[in-house]
């Protein structure tokens, strides 16, 4: 699939047999449960205010019944009874090319399947499964899944490349520290934790692996990363393929195995936690041996023990808080992340809504890679950049590298002047140098 590739030719090129044949794996991927969705929405619009879509750009189009709709009318038009007798008496219709076109714009054009509405959301995962399955997935999204099963991360990043990347943080490490010991441990095999990143972080973010090395050396952790399979990211998550989804998540289950390391440390990233915490078992039919944790989780661990000392002091501007949706609504991960925080700086404020309510980025379910629909993307993300400017926040900090993208590209979009930062950077800044801890109170809680 090429960029030449266009959308119509795509669809052109569907037989009948292929539509009949996206219709039954779109049944098969919406199980019971899904089909009984399908059915339950009364078209009251009441979801519209809770999609930062319709939000942003007020199109009928955009209200999450809608898209739902676009979707139950070939599901009807094919497995209902009263579809077959009775199609415009229920809303049904032939799932056809232009139906098919009309699945593409609702499930991947204008949604991100965040799950402020969760049956809305399954759905449209179904929907993306299906259009996948029959070639009409964004060509750009599929490329990044592609290039992660041919290389072992999204990025194609060599293993030459990945281990020159680590020595020379371990290097910067060392030096902000002040301690030559510092290390970024390659391979250890029987360490505590297996550490796994995103691969914008050594590509483009180095100073985010750095801190969370920083953090690591603080606690005096026995951690690794791997030099084959470390990478985090899914995108088979966000295309539906999960067949393809758990190759990759093989990768990560596979380098565990190999170092027979006792925890999975997932590294801020959503949909990368997601993936591998609560989808992979699933995708693989095998539950892991080991415990799966995000590294929010394991910070407020070592705060929790007292292995890390910090002097809010250190970061004085205002500090707002943005909830992957993956990681918080759909992940459980929500309150780890805001008490290291109000450890860590001295002014902490909350958007509203927040937690499992805030307002999606825009950036997440594949929408960073779907070149496509940028101005959807930014201008859906208007919601997000205006809950940040209602805190007065000098600085976001987001656990998720694609919500960071997101966030950047918002803060020139709407020139919020502020810094995005990960969790781990604002530890990073917070904590107090180990020879400015006094030996006794070295492993006090604290707070």
């Amino acid at each position: 699939m090429t960029d030449v590739d266009s959308l119509d030719r795509r669809l052109e090129r569907l037989t009948d047999a292929d539509l009949a044949r996206g219709l039954d794996i779109f049944r098969e991927r919406l199980g019971a449960a899904g089909a009984a969705w399908l059915q339950t929405c009364v078209h009251c619009g009441l979801c519209a205010e809770s999609c930062h879509y319709f939000l942003a750009d007020g199109e009928t189009a955009s209200i999450p019944a809608h898209k739902l709709e676009q979707v139950a009318a070939g599901f009807r038009g094919r497995f209902t009874l009263a579809g077959r007798l009775a199609p415009a008496l229920v809303g049904a219709r032939p799932f056809d090319r232009a139906l098919a076109r009309a699945w593409v714009e609702a499930a991947f054009g204008r949604c991100s399947t965040c799950g402020r509405f969760p049956y809305v959301a399954a759905v449209l995962r179904a929907a993306r499964a299906t259009l996948t399955e029959l070639g009409l997935i964004p060509a750009d999204l599929q490329q990044i899944v592609t290039t992660a099963l041919e290389t072992g991360n999204n990025m194609a990043i060599t293993r030459e490349d990945w281990l020159d990347t680590l020595q020379w943080i371990e290097e910067e490490t060392q030096t902000a520290v002040g301690d030559p010991a510092a290390r970024i441990p390659v391979d250890k095999h029987g360490a505590n934790i297996l550490f796994t990143v995103n691969p914008r972080e050594p590509k483009f973010f180095p100073l985010g692996l750095q801190a969370s090395a920083t953090v690591f050396h603080a606690a005096g952790e026995d951690w690794t990363v791997a030099g084959e399979g470390w990478d985090l990211t899914n995108y088979g998550l966000f295309s539906g393929d999960n067949a393809q989804a758990g190759a990759i998540a093989r990768n990560l289950l596979d380098s565990m195995e190999r170092l027979g390391c006792r925890t999975l440390v997932i590294g801020e990233c959503g949909h990368g936690f997601a993936a591998a915490r609560w989808e992979a078992a699933e995708w693989l039919r095998q539950r892991p041996a080991f415990r799966i944790i995000s590294f929010l989780e394991l910070m407020e661990e070592y705060f929790r023990q007292g292995r890390l000392r910090v002097d809010p002091a250190r970061v004085t501007d205002r500090v707002t808080l943005h909830d992957p949706c993956n990681l918080v609504r759909q992940g459980g991960v929500s309150e780890p992340q805001r008490a290291i925080l109000r450890r860590c700086v001295t002014d902490f404020v909350e958007m509203t809504p927040h937690g499992a309510e805030n307002f999606f980025g825009g950036g997440g379910g594949g929408q960073l890679a779907m070149a496509e629909y940028r101005h959807q993307r930014l201008q859906a993300g208007g919601v997000k950049a205006e809950q940040i400017r209602a805190t007065g926040a000098r600085i976001v900090a987001a656990p998720c590298h694609n919500c960071i993208d997101q966030l950047m590209e918002l803060n020139r979009e709407y020139k919020l002047g502020v810094r995005v930062m990960t969790v781990a950077e604002i530890v990073s800044e917070a904590l107090v140098p180990p020879a400015a801890t006094p030996a006794k109170e070295s492993h006090e809680p604290a707070g």
